[in-house]
């Protein structure tokens, strides 16, 4: 049998890496960075478990740094191989990489100039040129591949553009792995496709304690019309991938219905506007996996008062814009990029707003700011909390408990084992429990480092 080894997502909802082993050979499903908490950042810093040149491919879901960030590192320890994705994931992952180095050295710099490191002196994870050789290793994949061995299908998620689950056929044996799936619902993206009979699941648990609620237009409307009705500024710390263009696509329809003021709308993550080019090619390349209904219509990304803020200069004039607007800026847990500057101008004023429409994993700034913290520290120095903060986990693009349950149920057969991975303790035990309750199935939550066989 195949040996299956958790190297990350196992007790935490970020780090997705996972080992797969079959006689000499070995294939890292996902190679997602550690985030949130000290307990687990510490872990992008240890050696890798095996010889990374000893892999002889890596294999992404998606473009989502805590599914793809740590492969830079992972060349600079010597991965020379494959790295097995769709041409969307392609595509995105090769601005995240680029955005991710950029802000490892530029925290570096920060940490350098500040005196707040540990280290002496502080280095980034991985550089510039690491994104480069990471990137050029790309394989793009619409179809099956055959790796050694083990032969891959990538199946439509509905997460982000190109997202996939995966499918893995060795010597007869099936293992699927879920990635982040995503919602049937999803404004711009098609739902995930249903998933084939296999041996072994490997399913993420982002929500897997939590309902998603419809979207409430309405109150989304109030929040910002009170905000502009009180001279304050609207920010959205959005995950510049699919995030940022989910929230346009919003804006773009409230403004149209005359439910909320027209106000400037900026976005000022240079990592969001590429991948916005990305995805308005989608839409004038009428890609399959968009939703028929957004095509062909009007620009479903501008809401008639976008700006797009290239340059520092132009950034640091609108980080306090001075006037009602709304700022979409990365970082969407507020860990780095643009969003510090304007978090920490607009943070301490009761006018502002604070939007946090994603999930926010425990030990972010995001998460701390969703419960209620007073102050929180951005370069070094510490910023209070007055400004309004409201969390939407509506606009997730993370299938919630019963989506989830509901995707699994479509499995032709039942399954030998299913591994709930990538998501806290608490939601990973409840969806565990609805797996063995409801599907009758087995159902187990790894250990970091456990080894399986598959």
């Amino acid at each position: 049998m195949s040996v299956l080894t958790f190297l990350g997502a196992a007790g935490t909802v970020t780090g997705s890496k996972f080992l797969l082993e079959h006689d000499r050979q070995r294939i890292l499903l996902d190679c997602g960075l550690f985030q949130g908490e000290a307990q687990w950042r510490r872990r992008n810093w240890d050696p890798f478990p095996v010889d990374p040149a000893s892999l002889d491919a890596v294999l992404l879901t998606h473009a989502h740094l805590d599914h793809c960030g740590y492969l830079p590192s992972l060349v600079r320890q010597g991965f020379r191989g494959p790295v097995i994705c769709t041409p969307g994931t392609a595509d995105v992952a090769g601005i995240v990489l680029r955005d991710a180095a950029h802000l490892q050295m530029e925290d570096a710099q920060h940490a350098r100039a500040g005196g707040y490191s540990r280290h002496d002196p502080p280095q980034p994870l991985f550089d510039t040129e690491d994104a480069e050789r990471a990137i050029r290793l790309f394989r793009p994949t619409d179809g099956r591949t055959e790796l050694g061995a083990a032969t891959v299908t990538l199946h439509r998620a509905g997460h982000i553009l190109g997202s996939a689950f995966a499918e893995l056929e060795i010597d007869g044996r099936r293992l699927l792995v879920s990635g982040d799936l995503g919602r049937q619902e999803h404004p711009l993206l098609r739902p995930p496709e249903p998933p084939p009979a296999v041996d072994t699941i490997l399913v993420e648990a982002t929500y897997g304690d939590r309902h998603h609620q419809p979207l409430d237009h309405a109150e989304l409307g109030h929040l910002i019309s009170t905000t502009a009705t009180r001279g304050g500024v609207v920010l959205m710390p959005a995950f510049a991938i699919d995030r940022t263009a989910v929230l346009l696509h919003e804006l773009a329809g409230l403004m149209r219905a005359d439910l909320i003021p027209h106000l400037p709308v900026y976005v000022n993550s240079p990592m969001a506007l590429a991948a916005l080019n990305v995805y308005r090619a989608a839409v004038t390349n009428k890609s399959p996996e968009l939703r028929p209904e957004i095509l062909g219509g009007p620009d479903p990304f501008d809401p008639g008062t976008l700006r797009l803020v290239h340059s520092v200069e132009e950034s640091m004039r609108i980080s306090d814009p001075g006037r009602p607007s709304i700022v979409i800026s990365a970082s969407g847990m507020a860990t780095g990029g643009r969003v510090l500057y304007h978090l920490a101008r607009l943070l301490p004023s009761k006018r502002n707003t604070v939007i946090l429409p994603g999930f926010q994993v425990p030990g972010t700034r995001g998460r701390a700011l969703l419960d209620g913290a007073r102050s929180v520290k951005i370069h070094g120095r510490y910023i209070p909390v007055r400004a309004q903060v409201v969390g939407l986990s509506e606009f997730s693009a993370h299938a919630d408990s019963d989506e989830l349950i509901s995707w699994l149920s479509a499995v032709p057969s039942a399954p030998e084992t299913v591994y709930v991975v990538h998501g806290e303790d608490h939601a990973r035990a409840e969806l565990a429990r609805r797996i063995h309750d409801e599907l009758d199935w087995t159902a187990v939550t790894p250990s970091h480092l456990e080894r399986v066989r598959v």
